[in-house]
C-alpha cells in the first residue's frame, strides 16, 4: 500500500534534510547512520518481529516473548553492532524489545555501570567480563518496601563477621524487603545490593555488595534468599520487578564493591574520598534520564503529529474538504512546544552524559570537586524533565482524540513507562529539595562575600537585573528566566532563613519553606535547559538544520516565558507579555510546514513505535480495523461468558 498522500505532502513541505537533523539529534552523522543500518538489518530478521501485538499479551507472555527475542539476539549480537558501543546496544534493545521491559534492562543500565564505577580492578576482572558476556544476569537492588529516596533509612544490613571474614546479610523487617528492582523477580541470578555496612556494631551507612541470588545451573534461589515478582504495574509489564529478602545470608568480604570504600580482613574501614561517591550509579542513571525521557516524549509526538496530519475534522476557509487537525492553532499550541522540549531534553542529555563521563575521569584521578555540582544538576533535571515529559505525552494522547485512548495508539504505554521516572531514582519532590540545598548554599556564599567561588551554573544568582530587549532573540529570554530563577531562589532562601532565625528548628524551617524552595529548583532547572538548548543550536553548522532549530527555539523560549508569567511581573510590562504571546503564535505558524519532518527526524521505526496511529505510511484507518480484528476477543463470535451467563439470564427474562 502506498503512503498516505497527506503525509507525502507534509514531507515535501519540509525545508531541511531529516538525515542531517538526525545527526544533530543523535550527536553525529556516524551514529545516526549506524542507527539506520541497525534498524534496517533488524527488519530483515523475521524472528525479531512480535509474534502478535504486545498489547494483547499477558504478563507471562510478554516476559516469554522478551526472553525469546533475547535468545535470538544472542545469535546476531556481534554481527549487528559494535558490542563496545553502549549507544548502539541501547538502540538495538529499543528496536527489538521495545519499551515494556526485558530481563537485561537493568543488567545493561545499572548492573554493568555499577561494576565499572564501584568495583575495584580485581573485582572487575572477576565479574565484569562475565556480565558483559551475559554469562550472568544482574540487577541493582537498592529501593526497599518502606524506603526509597531516603537512603539513610534503608534497613537491609551487611554485618561483618571478623572470625570468618564474611558479611552476613539480613532483612530485619517486612519493610526492609528490597522492592521494585527490575529483572529481580524471575530473571537475575546476581545483584548489586545496597545494604548498611555494620562493623563491630557501628553502622557505616549504605554500601554496595555483589550478591549471588540464584544457583547458576538450576536458577533456584539460594538458601537464605527470598525472592519473587511484585505483580503487575501501570505499564512496563514485560519486566519482572521483584522483591528480595535475606536471612543470615553470608557472602565473602571480597564481595563488597571496594573501588572507593574498603573493609580490610581485620575489620578496619577505609572511607571514600567523597561522602557521596557511592551515589555515582544513581548520578549515571539521572544523567541519561533527560535523553531517555526526551525520546519517550519524541515517540509520543511522532504518533500525535503524524496522526494529526492525516486526521481531518471540520472546516476552515475551504468548505469542500475537511481540514487536517494539525492546521488548528490549538493543536499546534498543544504539540509544538512539546516538540521543542523533546529536542531540548535530548540536548541536555548529551551535556549531562558528557559531564558524567568527565566526572568519572576526575574521580579516578582523585578529584571529586564536581560530584556535588553534578548531583544537584541531575536531581533537578530528573524531576523537571520527567514531569514535563508526562505532561507532553498526555497532551499528545488527547491530541489524537478518541483513538488516542485506544491501545492501538500505544501512547498510553509510553505514558506509563515515562511517568515511572517521576518516582524511580528519587521521588521528584525530594530531588527538587536536594537541588534546593545546593541553591541555598550558593545564596549563603553570596551573602558571605564569596560570589567568586560560585560554580558557573549558579553564577547568575549574584548578578544584577539588566534591561530586557525582547527583539534581540533567545538570549534576552534567557535573561528573563534568570530574573525569575534568581528572584525566586533569593525569596525562598530568605524565607527559610527568617523561619530559622525566629527560633524554629532547621528541619521545621526547611519544611515550612519547601514549596517555595521547589519552585526555585524548577526555575533554575528550566533555565539550565533553555541555556543548553540555546548553546547547542548556536553550535550547529548545517544552515538549513540550524534555521529550523532556531524557529523551534523561538517556540521554546516564548512558550516557557509565558508559562512562568507570574514570576516576571516585576520585570515585564503587560505590553511586553502581549508581544511574547504574539511571537509565540507567529512561531507556531513558522514551524507548521516542518512539523512532520521534525518528528520524522527522530527516525523511530514502526517496529519500535508499535503504534497504528503513528505509522510512517499514514495508512491509519485500514490498519486500525485490522488491529481491532486481531483482538483475542474476536477469535469467536460468541464468548463462553455469553453462553454461560448472559444467555441464560436473557432466556430467563423472557419467561
Amino acid at each position: 500500500m502506498s503512503e498516505n498522500p497527506d503525509l507525502t505532502n507534509e514531507r515535501a513541505s519540509g525545508t531541511f534534510d531529516t538525515n542531517a537533523m538526525a545527526a544533530v539529534i543523535y550527536g553525529s552523522e556516524k551514529f545516526a547512520q549506524r542507527r539506520r543500518e541497525i534498524t534496517e538489518a533488524i527488519s530483515k530478521i523475521p524472528e525479531f518481529q512480535d509474534s502478535h501485538p504486545l498489547v494483547f499479551m499477558s504478563r507471562e507472555e510478554k516476559i516469554s516473548e522478551a526472553c525469546r527475542k533475547l535468545a535470538v539476539l544472542s545469535n546476531y549480537w556481534n554481527s549487528l553492532i559494535d558490542t563496545s558501543d553502549e549507544e548502539e546496544a541501547l538502540h538495538l534493545y529499543r528496536e527489538v524489545l521495545g519499551l515494556e521491559g526485558h530481563p537485561l534492562a537493568l543488567h545493561e543500565t545499572m548492573f554493568i555501570p555499577s561494576l565499572i564505577a564501584q568495583a575495584s580492578d580485581e573485582q572487575q576482572e572477576k565479574w565484569l567480563g562475565r556480565a558483559q558476556r551475559r554469562e550472568i544476569i544482574g540487577c541493582y537492588a537498592q529501593t526497599e518496601m518502606g524506603h526509597g529516596t531516603n537512603l539513610r533509612a534503608l534497613e537491609t544490613t551487611a554485618t561483618f563477621d571478623i572470625s570468618t571474614r564474611e558479611f552476613i546479610l539480613n532483612s530485619p523487617t517486612i519493610t526492609s524487603l528490597k522492592w521494585w528492582p527490575g529483572a529481580l523477580g524471575k530473571s537475575a541470578n546476581w545483584s548489586i545490593v545496597i545494604a548498611n555496612l555494620i562493623i563491630k556494631e557501628h553502622n557505616y551507612g549504605p554500601h554496595p555488595f555483589m550478591v549471588q541470588l540464584r544457583d547458576e545451573k538450576s536458577h533456584e534461589p539460594l538458601p537464605g534468599i527470598t525472592v519473587g515478582d511484585i505483580g503487575p504495574k501501570m505499564a512496563f509489564n514485560g519486566a519482572d520487578n521483584g522483591f528480595l529478602g535475606f536471612k543470615n545470608y553470608r557472602i565473602p568480604r571480597e564481595n563488597m564493591l571496594m573501588r572507593h570504600s574498603k573493609v580490610t580482613s581485620d575489620g578496619s574501614y577505609i572511607k571514600p574520598p567523597h561522602a557521596k561517591i557511592g551515589y555515582s550509579s544513581m548520578v549515571k542513571v539521572r544523567s541519561r534520564m533527560a535523553m531517555d525521557q526526551g525520546l519517550f516524549l519524541a515517540s509520543a509526538l511522532v504518533i500525535a503529529v503524524r496522526y494529526s496530519a492525516v486526521r481531518r475534522q471540520g472546516y476552515l476557509e475551504d468548505k469542500s474538504r475537511e481540514v487536517k487537525v494539525l492546521d488548528y492553532q490549538t493543536q499546534q499550541h498543544r504539540l509544538f512546544p512539546s516538540i521543542a522540549r523533546a529536542y531540548a531534553f535530548i540536548f541536555c542529555g548529551f551535556e549531562t552524559i558528557r559531564l558524567y563521563d568527565q566526572l568519572l575521569i576526575d574521580v579516578q584521578n582523585g578529584n571529586t570537586s564536581g560530584m556535588a555540582d553534578l548531583h544537584a544538576l541531575t536531581s533537578g533535571l530528573k524531576s523537571v524533565v520527567t514531569y514535563q515529559t508526562g505532561e507532553g505525552i498526555e497532551q499528545a494522547r488527547m491530541a489524537c482524540g478518541g483513538h488516542g485512548y485506544s491501545m492501538a495508539s500505544y501512547i498510553s504505554e509510553y505514558y506509563g513507562v515515562a511517568i515511572a521516572g517521576c518516582t524511580y531514582e528519587g521521588e521528584n519532590m525530594v530531588m527538587l529539595l536536594q537541588l534546593a540545598r545546593y541553591l541555598v548554599k550558593s545564596i549563603e556564599m553570596i551573602q558571605n562575600g564569596k560570589s567568586r567561588e560560585l560554580g558557573p551554573m549558579v553564577a547568575y544568582l549574584a548578578e544584577k537585573e539588566s534591561e530586557i530587549d525582547l527583539n534581540l532573540g533567545p538570549n534576552e529570554y534567557l535573561k528573563v528566566f534568570e530574573y525569575a530563577a534568581r528572584n525566586q531562589t533569593w525569596r525562598a532562601t530568605e524565607k527559610f532563613q527568617k523561619l530559622r532565625n525566629s527560633g524554629m528548628s532547621n528541619e521545621k524551617a526547611w519544611n515550612q519553606a519547601s514549596v517555595e524552595l521547589t519552585r526555585a529548583s524548577r526555575l533554575h532547572t528550566r533555565l539550565y535547559i533553555m541555556s543548553t538548548f540555546i548553546n547547542h543550536v548556536g553550535s550547529i553548522v548545517d544552515q538549513k538544520v540550524k534555521g529550523v532549530l532556531i524557529d523551534l527555539l523561538n517556540v521554546h523560549v516564548t512558550y516557557e516565558v509565558m508559562d512562568i508569567g507570574i514570576y516576571v511581573q516585576g520585570l515585564l510590562s503587560s505590553n511586553q507579555m502581549d508581544l511574547i504571546r504574539n511571537q509565540l503564535y507567529v512561531s507556531l505558524e513558522t514551524i507548521r510546514p516542518n512539523a512532520v519532518s521534525l518528528v520524522d527526524s527522530f527516525q523511530i521505526s514502526d517496529m519500535q513505535l508499535r503504534s497504528v496511529l503513528g505509522r510512517r505510511d499514514g495508512n491509519v484507518y485500514e490498519n486500525l480495523f485490522k488491529w481491532a480484528k486481531s483482538s483475542p476477543l474476536n477469535k469467536t463470535d460468541v464468548l463462553p461468558s455469553v453462553t454461560q451467563y448472559l444467555k441464560p439470564m436473557m432466556d430467563k427474562s423472557k419467561l
